[in-house]
């Protein structure tokens, strides 16, 4: 695929799209790039040698790409694009979106000939800079296996399932994110108001069985130290933790530790703010507690 498009240059997109150029530069191709602030494009083409580029130029690549905040956006940008998308192009949403969404864009695209995938990842902004980050890939498996050798910022990409399983099982993890976090939120926070030293109370913890990646590098960096770094917002987990609501209700299966985070991480996203970081799930824990994390 000599041309890939990538839409959406947020946090995520900018390490991304770079990383796929990367790639071209060494295979001969080109990355076209489109955000709907177009300087934004602009100033990714200029740092990371990419060509922005309008929707309409996107739809001659053979394969396109999004990551966007939600699947009501990559809806939007089908709407604008579509009338220009060659037909055997490549669809492939990075976007945290919803299966039943997916179900409904494959359909659409097909009908122009386009294969669309979901394709959400896992890993960070800082996985998107090592290009590490694990991809979750939903559809059929021969088309799996055309694009899976394109996706330059991946460590690991997994086929899970046809379509919409991909986005299932992003939500479903960050569903899982929410619940380590405020866990381990309220442990700490009655430590701390304890009197105990919650540095030396995370060495025990992440030496023993209650660790996970919120005691070990989330809480830690971010919380302990205040700095609270906006990368993936909390409004998003947010609406990760309701999707995963959805899969759950969709197969008619019980899930009440993940309704009632979900719930308490809606509640955090008004109340501490949608554009926070995540981890200032956290601040509505301390809050509940009159007791800071640090």
């Amino acid at each position: 695929m000599k041309t890939a498009a990538f839409l959406g240059l947020g946090a995520m997109g900018v390490p991304m799209a770079a990383a796929l150029a990367r790639r071209a530069a060494t295979t001969g191709g080109r990355v076209l790039v489109w955000n709907r602030h177009a300087e934004k494009a602009q100033a990714h083409a200029a740092g990371y040698g990419t060509q922005a580029a309008t929707l309409e130029e996107v739809g001659g690549a053979q394969l396109i790409l999004t990551c966007l905040p939600t699947s009501a956006d990559v809806d939007e940008v089908i709407g604008q694009l579509e009338a220009h998308i060659n037909p055997s192009t490549f669809w492939v949403d990075c976007t945290s979106g919803h299966p039943d969404a997916a179900q409904l864009q494959r359909a659409r695209l097909l009908k122009r000939g386009v294969k669309f995938l979901d394709a959400p990842v896992s890993g960070g902004v800082s996985g998107a800079e090592a290009s590490t980050l694990t991809v979750m890939l939903g559809g059929p498996a021969d088309e799996v296996r055309a694009v899976r050798g394109e996706l330059a910022f991946a460590g690991k990409a997994v086929h899970v399932g046809d379509t919409g399983a991909g986005f299932a099982v992003k939500a479903v993890n960050n569903a899982l994110l929410a619940v380590n976090l405020w866990a381990a939120g309220e442990g700490l926070a009655a430590l701390g108001k304890g009197g105990v030293d919650l540095s030396a109370a995370l060495d025990v913890i992440n030496a023993s069985s209650g660790r996970s990646n919120a005691t070990e590098n989330l809480i830690p960096s971010r919380v302990l130290t205040r700095a609270f770094p906006p990368t993936f917002g909390l409004g998003l987990l947010a609406k990760d933790a309701d999707i995963a609501l959805d899969v759950v209700r969709a197969v008619g299966s019980s899930a009440p530790v993940l309704a009632q985070v979900a719930a308490l991480t809606r509640a955090a996203s008004q109340l501490v703010g949608p554009h926070e970081d995540h981890t200032a799930l956290l601040k509505l824990v301390e809050q509940m507690n009159a007791q800071e994390i640090r």
